[in-house]
This record gives structure tokens, C-alpha cells and sequence, in this order.
């Protein structure tokens, strides 16, 4: 590596032929370094001094100078029709076809090209890894402008080969029957956040003129299903809880992340469309949080104003209300069309329609999109990075943090490699499409569990498959033949649970169990149970592994099956990953994103989106298993929980430092949780995570881990949405997992606590 303040400096103890080599070197060296400024230099002089047509196509012009220029070239039609996510060439400028919409959600989606997959979002979570995140986001912003490159050479401008990505989904998933809770990053909003913010830093990038690709905070705000009514359901929520649990994620991107885009959903909020909102639009958005990015609707949702909602009388004042509430693009053919027409008749002016094109514009010239390909470094990333080893070795990475231990009695897992028959069971055994989520690309290579543990074991082993059980079965299948093929086992894997293809974004699904993409139960379908239930009796150990984008409530086989793996959908190489596990080669480190109730009676109702009794902040019941939690091959032990102050005023901040010591034989991960509660205030949660670390420690190894606890993250909302610091004794409590009288059932109840008084 060249080291620039050594240039000028020759060793002190070289004879003179060295010395003489080393001045030539040295010449040789900053004559490079001439060269290279010299070349900036003319390539800048040429560029100012090119003739252009227009100022907007001038690089060295302000965007801002650029955009308005190009924005006043345009007719009224032509800016309209760059309000619509499907945006035509502009040929007599020279303004190429753009495609707003794309996706990335856990990797570059639906495109034809073969793209590296990640676990699904809520698998990411699972891994409490803010800079696996930031890496997966920088991974995926590079396989995206690989594609965009490629798709600019040969002109193609059509969907999903852009670099405005409509990711990352932060809605709080409140409910574990809503479908596309798998899209998002939990139930907590200091989780959400964090890992929300690290993914967008790495897709947008550093540099400090040119985005890398363009994130989208979605869906803005308090939209968490159900999926069938999500167009004419209209949300009312206290103050409380709008400040408190459905907001700090979005204003984590919008403030402090820089979100380029956000997405307004399609519920409506107090009365209006959430795209026509006056609160969550007007006066949070772009007054209070300064927003200065593009807004665009969730695809259809404009339609909504007028023919579900009813808010509109017609297209025409649909069109109007949205564009005049800061929402810039359409996802859509119809209602935004009719803004020619809706200034013609004054129901709002040109210059509101400039304002939308100004923001659209200022972000593809922000994207390099009017630039010379050599003077943008990201648009010369070339095709060859897609799937490159870097991203498929961070695929398995991220895998494997995700797998959760839910039960291992007796320590039955990990298991030898030198097992003589091994029956690997059940509807997720061998299902790659499980494994890939929704809102996924295609990868070149997919290794299920069934193939993982293929590659995994001597070939002395004999492997027993069977699909076993369908995911629902309205009749009682008969397993007597099935057992009987299995009895000579050594172990019994059964790889089930539910699938992307059962929940999700508004589907046609009505088996039992589910209904339009949500789930109308939470627990384990009964052919599954009953099926475990079978195996049971053939006295085998038996491995449960759950594929899932939520919560699901299995209480028998968390009381009778000796070991329970939680493996999500975990992308290309959860095959891979799910064996590394099973067989010892890495020590399972993931923690639960969301509260695993025991049943459905545990849950308010579906439509009612107050937090009251909901999540691991507010729930008052007993959990299967509490948020945050995870077991592991080794034991960690926390001690000694200092704080630098045991009290401080609103304007200070405390350091709070914890001992984690390795007392059992594995190395592994620990994921060093830190919660803090509130006594005697009635709104306060009962406790909410406010920071996590992850260690790795070696057996008998110790180390200090330190939390610094700000003013800010010792603040309450109020029930007027205020945010407060409140005099009071608040308890900091360090450890493996959320706070739980459960964690002593499920051998996770080692915290260390301490008492901090606020003055």
C-alpha cells in the first residue's frame, strides 16, 4: 500500500544504490501523480468549455441550476408524464424512458438477470448485525447499478432496471397475522431503525456528489394490514402511539439516514389518504422533518381517493389533492393523467406540478443519469459483480446469524456427522421458493436444507426424503407407512412451517389458516402438529426446523420436541447455513425480531392498530418465546453492570458498562441487548430496547461491553405525542434477550440490572 507521507522520505539506513533506486521510484511516483491532475484538470477545462444545448445537460453546472433549466423546457404535457412511475423519452431534449419502480428488498429483485439472494427482511432483522446490514445494502446497490449500466448500453429502460428502489419496508409489524410483516424488520422501532438506516447507508453510498442507488421509506405511515381492506381502511391511532411506535423509524431515514425517496401507503390516516394527509404529508413531512426527497404512491393508491376511499370526486381532484400534498409520483397509468386537465381549470398551478418535477429530477441527476459515464464511478460497475464471492460468502454470513435456537433439551444438537441414517422430512425440506421470500431475485444456485446437509455429511451416511406433509391438509393423512420407512433413523429433521406462497401482498389464498395474504391463525397448521405428534412415538430425536416470515404458535412442540431451529426464509444459502447449525459448524447466534405468542388469544384484534397489550413493549401476557431471544451452543454469563453515573440530569448522558464472559466450550456470537425501564408511568412501555452489540468471545473468554445511554434515548412520548424527559428511576437492564419471566423456563434468564435516577 502506498503511503503518501513516506514519499518524500528515504530510509535511513539504505546504502546509496537503494537510495538512488528509491529517488527514481519516488520521481517516477509523483510524475504519476502530475499526470493524474494534469488529466482531471484538462477533462474539467474540456467539459466547461464544451458547447452544450441545453444548461441542464452542462456537469458543471449546480443540480439545482440544472434541474430548474430542465424543468422549464418542459410542455405541461411532458411533465405529467413524468409524474407517472412509467416515465417516456423526452427525444427533442434528449431525456432517455425511466422506470421509477424497482425493487431490492433482501437483494435486486425481479429482473432477469440472476442476482445474489439475502435472507428475507425479516431474517436480516433476525441477525441484530447493523454492519451485516450496511454491507448487504452496499452489495445490493452494486448488483443493481451493474444491471442499470448493462441495461443503459442496450437502451433498455424498462421496469425494475432502475436505481430507485422502493425499499426498505420499515412498518412496525404489529400484528404477526399481517402477510408482508415478513418485508419488514420487526416489531421494535429502535431495531427497525437501526437496521433500516445501515441498509440505506450502504445502497445509497458515500460519495458526496452521486447516490450509488436511491432508497424509498415505506409505507409512510401506520399501514400493518389487513391485506384485503388496505384500500379503504381508514387508521386512527393516539398520538401516543404514532410518535412512540409508528414514526421513529421514518424519521430515522428522513433525518438522519437522507432517504432519498418515501412511499405513502394506501390506507387513509384521521380521514384523508395517507397521500393526501395533511399531518403525515404536509406538516411532519416536509415542515417538520425538512423532507426535500420524491414522494411517490404506493402503486394504485391515487385511484383510491376517488374510487375506495371516496375522499375525491373524480380523478381530476384526486390527481389535485396528492400533487398538492407533496406526493411527486404516481405508481400508476390513470388518475395522475388528469392533471393537464386539473390546471387548465385552476384547481392548482403549473409551478405546484414544477415542484414535484423539481424533486423527481433533482434525484436522477443525483443518480449520475444526465452525467458522462467516465465522470460517475458507480456507472462503470460492470456485470461481473453480480453473484461475485464477496456477495454470495455475505448471503451465507447473514444466513446463518439469522438462525435462531429456540429449544435444544438435553443438548441434542449439534449433531456428529458420523450418524448412520439420517430422515430428512417435511414441505420445506427441499423448497427453494420458500427459501427466496417475496420481493426476491432469482439466484443462480439455491441449496436447500435438504442439499446442505447432503453436502455436509460422509457418504457412509444414508439420507432418507419424503415431502412427508402438505403445509395445510384439510383431511387426516394416514403416516402409518411413512413412519415405518423412518423408524430406523438415528434422527428424524423435520423442515416445516409456512411459505411466501401462503402469506404476503394481497393474495388470492384461501386455505385454511389464510385468507388474502394475511393469516387467520397464528398457530402451526394441524397436519404439521399431527405429524410431529406421529414421529414423537417412534422414540427418535427429532430436529424441528421452521421456515416463517412471522410469529407462529406451536406450545406442544415447544413442550415435546427436543430441539426447534427458527431458519425464516433465509435466502440462497439457508440451505447451507441450516447445516452449519445442525452439525456444529457454526454456533447459532439469531434473536427474535418479534414476540412468539402461545396462542391466538394472546392477540387484540387484527384491525385495531392501538399498541395496547401488543409486542414485547406493551404485552402483559407470558410469551412462547419473548423478542430478543435465542439460544446458543455455548453458555454467556453478564456481571458486573457499571454505570458511569447512577444519576444525571436531561442534558447528560451515561455510560453503562457490562462484563460478558464465555463459560461454555464453543466460540460464538452473543447479541448484547440493552433495555431500559420506565417505573410508574402509566404510557411507558414496560421495557423497549434502546441499543445492541454483537461480541464474538472464544470459551473462557471475558469482555467489557459499553453502552453510552443519551438524554434522547432516556425520553417518553407522552399521550399528546410529546417527547420528554422525566424525572424518575428508570432501570437499564443488560442481556440475552428482552425481559421475560420466560427466560428462566428457556435458559436465557442471565441479565444484569442496574438503577439510574433522572434529576
Amino acid at each position: 500500500m502506498c503511503d503518501p507521507e513516506k514519499l518524500g522520505q528515504a530510509p535511513a539506513k539504505l546504502n546509496r544504490n537503494r537510495v538512488a533506486d528509491y529517488q527514481i521510484k519516488k520521481s517516477s511516483i509523483m510524475k504519476k501523480f502530475l499526470l493524474l491532475v494534469l488529466c482531471g484538470v484538462f477533462l474539467s477545462t474540456l467539459i466547461a468549455q464544451k458547447k452544450y444545448d441545453y444548461d441542464f445537460q452542462n456537469p458543471s453546472l449546480s443540480i439545482e441550476k440544472r434541474v430548474s433549466d430542465l424543468v422549464s423546457k418542459l410542455t405541461l404535457e411532458e411533465k405529467v408524464s413524468q409524474m407517472l412511475n412509467a416515465t417516456p423519452a423526452i427525444d427533442r431534449l434528449g431525456i432517455p424512458a425511466y422506470d421509477w419502480w424497482n425493487e431490492c428488498l433482501h437483494g435486486v429483485a425481479r429482473t432477469k438477470f440472476k442476482t445474489t439472494s439475502y435472507p428475507q427482511a425479516i431474517g436480516m432483522a433476525a441477525t441484530f448485525d447493523a454492519d451485516a446490514m450496511k454491507t448487504m445494502g452496499d452489495y445490493t446497490a452494486e448488483e443493481g447499478r451493474a444491471i442499470n449500466n448493462e441495461s443503459n448500453r442496450t437502451n433498455n429502460h424498462s421496469r425494475y432496471l432502475g436505481l430507485t428502489y422502493w425499499t426498505p419496508n420499515i412498518n412496525i409489524f404489529r400484528d404477526p397475522r399481517w402477510g408482508r410483516g415478513q418485508e419488514t424488520y420487526g416489531e421494535d422501532p429502535f431495531l427497525t431503525a437501526t437496521m433500516a438506516k445501515a441498509f440505506v447507508s450502504g445502497l445509497q453510498g458515500s460519495d458526496p456528489k452521486y447516490l450509488k442507488a436511491a432508497g424509498c421509506a415505506k409505507h409512510y405511515a401506520i399501514h400493518s394490514g389487513p391485506e384485503p381492506s388496505r384500500h379503504v381502511f381508514d387508521v386512527n391511532v393516539s398520538d401516543h402511539d404514532l410518535w412512540d411506535t409508528y414514526l421513529p423509524a421514518f424519521k430515522a431515514l428522513v433525518v438522519g439516514a437522507k432517504v432519498a425517496g418515501v412511499m405513502c401507503a394506501y390506507n387513509a390516516y384521521a380521514g384523508q389518504p395517507c397521500c393526501g394527509s395533511d399531518k403525515l404529508m404536509v406538516k411532519i413531512l416536509r415542515d417538520d422533518w425538512k423532507f426535500t426527497g420524491y414522494v411517490t404512491s404506493d402503486c394504485g393508491a391515487i385511484d383510491d381517493f376517488w374510487q375506495r376511499h371516496k375522499t375525491s370526486p373524480d380523478a381530476e381532484s384526486a390527481a389535485t389533492d396528492a400533487v398538492l400534498h407533496g406526493t411527486d409520483v404516481e405508481c400508476g397509468n390513470v388518475t395522475y393523467k388528469s392533471l393537464i386537465k386539473a390546471v387548465q381549470d385552476g384547481k392548482l398551478s403549473e409551478k405546484d406540478i414544477d415542484a414535484s418535477l423539481k424533486r423527481l429530477f433533482g434525484i436522477r441527476f443525483r443518480l449520475g443519469m444526465f452525467d458522462p459515464v467516465e465522470m460517475v464511478k458507480y456507472a462503470q460497475i460492470p456485470v461481473t459483480v453480480l453473484e461475485s464471492q464477496p456477495h454470495k460468502d455475505h448471503a451465507l454470513k447473514m444466513a446463518r446469524e439469522s438462525i435462531v435456537l429456540l429449544r435444544n433439551q438435553n443438548h441434542l444438537l449439534p449433531l456428529s456427522t458420523d450418524v448412520r441414517k439420517i430422515a430428512v422430512l417435511g414441505p420445506n425440506a427441499d423448497n427453494a421458493n420458500t427459501q427466496l421470500g417475496n420481493y426476491n431475485g432469482q439466484p443462480s444456485v439455491v441449496t436447500t436444507v435438504l442439499q446442505g446437509i447432503k453436502d455436509k455429511i460422509k457418504d457412509t451416511t444414508k439420507i432418507f426424503y419424503s415431502r412427508a406433509t402438505n403445509f395445510v391438509d384439510t383431511t387426516e393423512p394416514d403416516f402409518g407407512k411413512l413412519i415405518d420407512s423412518v423408524k430406523d433413523a438415528d434422527v428424524l429433521i423435520y423442515v416445516g412451517g409456512i411459505s411466501p406462497r401462503l402469506e404476503g401482498e394481497e393474495m388470492r389464498v384461501t386455505q385454511q389458516g389464510f385468507s388474502g395474504g394475511d393469516r387467520t391463525t397464528i398457530a402451526l397448521p394441524t397436519v404439521q402438529t399431527n405429524f410431529l405428534k406421529a414421529l414423537k412415538q417412534t422414540g427418535k430425536p427429532i430436529v424441528f426446523i421452521i421456515m416463517t416470515g412471522s410469529a407462529v404458535a406451536f406450545p406442544w412442540e415447544a413442550e415435546n420436541i427436543p430441539a426447534i431451529i427458527n431458519a425464516w426464509y433465509g435466502g440462497q444459502a439457508a440451505g447451507t447455513a441450516v447445516a452449519d447449525v445442525l452439525f456444529g459448524d457454526y454456533d447459532p447466534s439469531g434473536r427474535l425480531p418479534v414476540t412468539f405468542y402461545k396462542s391466538d388469544n394472546d392477540l387484540p384484534s387484527f384491525e385495531d392498530y392501538s399498541m395496547a397489550n401488543r409486542t414485547y413493549r406493551y404485552f402483559k401476557g407470558e410469551a412462547l418465546y419473548p423478542f430478543g431471544f435465542g439460544l446458543s451452543y455455548t453458555t454467556f454469563q453478564y456481571s458486573d453492570l457499571h454505570l458511569s453515573k447512577n444519576t444525571i440530569n436531561k442534558n447528560e448522558s451515561v455510560e453503562a458498562e457490562v462484563t460478558l464472559s464465555n463459560k461454555g466450550n464453543h466460540k460464538g456470537d452473543e447479541v448484547v441487548q440493552l433495555y431500559i425501564a420506565h417505573d410508574g408511568i402509566e404510557y411507558a412501555p414496560l421495557q423497549t430496547l434502546k441499543g445492541f452489540k454483537r461480541v464474538t468471545l472464544s470459551p473462557g473468554q471475558s469482555q467489557k461491553v459499553k453502552f453510552m445511554i443519551t438524554p434522547e434515548l432516556l425520553k417518553l412520548v407522552d399521550d399528546k405525542g410529546n417527547s420528554n424527559f422525566i424525572p424518575g428511576k428508570v432501570k437499564i437492564i443488560i442481556g440475552g434477550s428482552s425481559p421475560s419471566k420466560r427466560n428462566a423456563e428457556l435458559g436465557t434468564a442471565n441479565t444484569s440490572e442496574a438503577v439510574l435516577t433522572l434529576k
